[in-house]
């Protein structure tokens, strides 16, 4: 609420002031007395005491205000309208840090910015206090982040539905070249962006028996006797769009005992079983992707599973019917989205609610199940198509079992009436696999569950047409198409490279933000000598910020001069980090065979976390670590190449690293990755690609040219062509030189002394197996890296390739990805929102 007050100035004129509301007011002066009051009455603290951890709490409480008014208003918009929502079911939201995400999209990142610098903070200082919850392993998780950003830009009526993970994916530290986690303690403290909503609480079921019953008409229904209870307890963190009003909800679970504490046992010296419950039931919430190499750890995913799926349904229909009589129109107010197989036992669950919870029809329920979800697959690898035990199943999940096989009954039953003559037919599309131990498919199910079923590139979604669900495609193929994915560029180059986006902004206008075919305009200024001289200088300062922290991080010095060859990710073998290492020490080989050769200098950055229970991946971070050691310590070197890990690859990194990037490693063996998004973020600040014809690389080379594209490897079908022809993968160690030469150090023991045979399980994958076709693309990778290293030397054409892929990768905006989602496949549309001017007196409780 803005006040007007007069004051007098000393030659007698009246002035009107005014003042605005501190709650909403985003003027840098309404900003400081915000921020001394919630340091004040919030934390509690005065500025001689106060922490930075309290800084950063009183500004981001402010920020919160201010969200709270527009996030109110956009709730309290979609119910007065009965909007269609679309909720979005994913185990990861890689979120970043919300502070400076929040303070562009509200666009008064230089008000308060100049506050802070008037109370005598550094706003920078306090943005680094915020943690980075790692509720996320990697593209998943950020690109379910970069959705909900664009849905609300888009002002799409959405929420985004998940677990809030005690302990995110954990902190990873690097000791003797080892990756060790440690808890990431996100919560330690407190997150100021969350409002828990008590009165919205539900309670998830698990195990127990079924049972037959009659209703007072004779018909049956099953009823549902379960063993435990859980409760789920609701936290909402508002999403702002930028440049809009509306702000969304991000809805994340925390499971809670129904009762947590026994008090006759702790009367009867029982102190553990006292608190049993409440330590059985938090554990559902406590830690992101537990190990399953167990079956207590496989059982505990299933219950994550289940739990935050149950939740989010059991919510979405509470919404719906406070609006609607019915559920008979749940599809036409409600978009469910499966991101990957996670959240697949929602088309079991849904049904079980609408059958046994609320009395419809098999038929009926079946009908709006399908016409309500949707299904994006994100892999090709077949130990990430989900599948459960049938036991396990029945053990947590009785009534869900039952339900999949009425399912699987009825469909296999359609499908040899269809396809009579294919036999063979109704076991490969069965939602239960055969076999000593039967199993659930959970692509299967969300399949047969769903009326879209979308890849997230044009190759992969090719492939599952092609392989992973060529059945399904061929009985249904109105049902696939692609949704290439996409990234937000408000954060990804607005917050991360603001020296580059004000250069774009002052050539192109600031409308790039949310259009960002825009940046085509870009390619007018190729030519110009003052343009590219300072995109030239803003990548230079941002590869000294990034070798700033390389230095305070891992104590490397780097060489700014030199080309920064990048590669930061999940760390797994089919995307091969180590073909990367074996570049480095094929360079490293030939500086030894001749150390006055002149070589373009590079900087090889690496980082990534290996899932704990992958003994390879933690073994290839091992590898990297071990050649870096010797590679940088060598005199024979002179600085002209280093090898750097940095350790917690994080969002908030990312935001340093890829502005930094000369080279953007997208090296997967063709035909595995699905899409990537690491590619995108890299292209949309300047770097250049090295990559195969796999996953979104086809088309960023499509967008960009294939002149600013460093191309190598096999193409898929190549691939599938070798392996069937019977891959021998000695055969080629044996006919190249430097690869084997380059293989033997390393199985010589020449970067791990005193332990010869500590790549040993590496060296024995690669020489018998070779699984991702390693030594099949090696040549081409060391001649395509020649190729980069003889064009980083003429750094004004390289320039003009920089320039090229940052204009040319607009079509890989999130914002894209998300119009072709509601357009194809979740049939919303936006929702203006109209923000008033809050005024005390109609907000809360009024007088009568």
């Amino acid at each position: 609420m803005t006040q007007a007050i007069e004051r007098t100035t000393p030659d007698g004129v009246v002035c009107p002031i005014e003042i605005e509301d501190d709650r909403t007011g985003l003027s840098v002066e309404t900003l400081k007395r915000a921020f001394a009051d919630n340091l004040f009455f919030i934390q509690g603290k005065y500025d001689s005491i106060a922490t930075p951890n309290d800084h950063y709490m009183a500004l981001s409480y402010t920020l919160r205000d201010r969200l709270l008014q527009r996030w109110l208003k956009t709730l309290k918009t979609y119910a007065e309208q009965n909007v269609k929502h679309v909720y979005y079911l994913s185990a990861e939201f890689l979120m970043g840090r919300h502070l400076g995400n929040s303070l562009i999209n509200l666009d008064i990142y230089e008000n308060v910015r100049q506050a802070m610098e008037e109370s005598g903070l550094n706003l920078e200082d306090i943005l680094e206090m915020e943690p980075d919850p790692g509720l996320g392993n990697g593209g998943l998780g950020r690109l379910a982040a970069c959705f909900l950003d664009s849905l609300a830009t888009l002002e799409i009526p959405a929420i985004g539905y998940g677990i809030r993970y005690e302990f995110g994916i954990f902190h990873q530290s690097i000791q003797d070249g080892w990756q060790v986690e440690i808890p990431d303690k996100w919560l330690r403290g407190g997150n100021p962006w969350e409002i828990v909503r008590n009165n919205e609480t539900v309670e998830v079921k698990y195990g127990g028996h079924t049972e037959i019953y009659h209703d007072d008409k004779g018909r049956p229904h099953v009823r549902w006797i379960a063993a435990q209870s859980v409760m789920g307890i609701p936290y909402d963190t508002p999403i702002p769009g930028y440049d809009t009003n509306t702000v969304n909800t991000l809805r994340l679970w925390k499971a809670e005992a129904g009762d947590d504490f026994n008090f006759q046992a702790f009367n009867s010296g029982d102190y553990d079983g006292a608190v049993a419950s409440k330590m059985r039931s938090e554990t559902i919430s406590k830690v992101l992707y537990p190990n399953d190499n167990t079956p207590q750890g496989r059982q505990l995913r299933l219950e994550q599973q289940f739990f935050f799926v149950s939740c989010s349904l059991q919510d979405l229909i509470r919404r719906h019917l406070s609006l609607n009589p019915s559920l008979d129109n749940l599809a036409e107010k409600a978009a469910i989205q499966l991101n990957d197989t996670h959240p697949a036992v929602a088309v079991a669950e849904l049904m079980r609610l609408l059958v046994d919870e609320h009395n419809m029809d098999w038929d009926k329920a079946w009908s709006i199940t399908q016409q309500t979800i949707a299904y994006t697959n994100h892999t090709l690898m077949p130990e990430a198509l989900e599948k459960w035990s049938v036991d396990l199943f029945h053990s947590v999940l009785p009534r869900h079992l039952e339900i999949i096989y009425e399912i699987n009954h009825r469909f296999l039953s359609d499908i040899q009436s269809w396809y009579p003559k294919d036999e063979d037919l109704v076991a490969r599309v069965s939602l239960i696999e055969e076999g000593a131990e039967k199993k659930v498919r959970m692509a299967h199910l969300a399949t047969v569950g769903s009326h879209k079923v979308n890849g997230v590139a044009a190759l992969h979604t090719e492939l599952l047409k092609k392989d992973v669900l060529r059945d399904f495609y061929h009985i249904w193929p109105e049902k696939f198409n692609n949704k290439t994915n996409g990234v937000t560029p408000r954060r990804w180059v607005l917050l991360s490279n603001p020296k580059l986006s004000a250069l774009i902004t002052e050539k192109i206008g600031k409308d790039w933000l949310t259009h960002t075919e825009q940046l085509r305009q870009l390619e007018q200024f190729i030519n110009d000598r003052e343009f590219c001289d300072r995109w030239r200088q803003v990548k230079q300062q941002n590869k000294q910020k990034l070798a700033r922290y390389i230095l305070n991080h891992t104590g490397i010095e780097v060489n700014v001069d030199s080309l920064f060859d990048i590669q930061v990710k999940r760390i797994h073998e089919y995307k091969r980090q180590h073909l990367a290492i074996l570049n480095v020490i094929t360079l490293y080989q030939r500086l030894k065979e001749n150390p006055q050769l002149d070589i373009t200098p590079r900087t090889v950055i690496f980082g990534g976390k290996a899932a704990p229970g992958y003994f390879m991946a933690k073994l290839i971070i091992k590898l990297i670590n071990s050649v870096g050691n010797v590679v940088n310590r060598d005199p024979d070197v002179h600085g002209r190449l280093k090898v750097v890990f940095l350790p917690n690859f994080t969002a908030s990194q990312g935001q340093i690293i890829y502005p930094a990037a000369d080279l953007s490693e997208q090296i997967s063996t063709a035909g595995k990755e699905a899409s990537g998004t690491g590619n995108m973020k890299f292209a949309m600040n300047g770097a250049l690609t090295i990559g195969t014809l796999d996953g979104a690389n086809i088309e960023i080379r499509e967008e960009v040219g294939a002149e600013n594209f460093f191309l190598f490897g096999l193409t898929t079908e190549q691939v599938y062509a070798m392996k069937a022809e019977g891959y021998n993968p000695q055969t080629w160690y044996s006919d190249n030189i430097m690869l084997k030469t380059v293989i033997d150090r390393i199985a010589e023991g020449d970067f791990s002394p005193g332990q010869p045979d500590l790549f040993k399980p590496l060296i024995d994958s690669l020489m018998y197996h070779d699984t991702y076709m390693l030594f099949a693309d090696y040549q081409s990778y060391i001649d395509c890296q020649d190729r980069v290293a003889e064009a980083y030397r003429n750094q004004e054409q390289w320039t003009r390739m920089s320039i090229l892929n940052s204009a040319r990768v607009g079509k890989f905006s999130s914002d894209r990805t998300i119009r072709e989602y509601c357009q194809d496949i979740w049939y919303v549309n936006p929702i203006k929102i109209k923000l008033e001017e809050y005024k005390q007196d109609k907000a809360g409780i009024h007088e009568f």
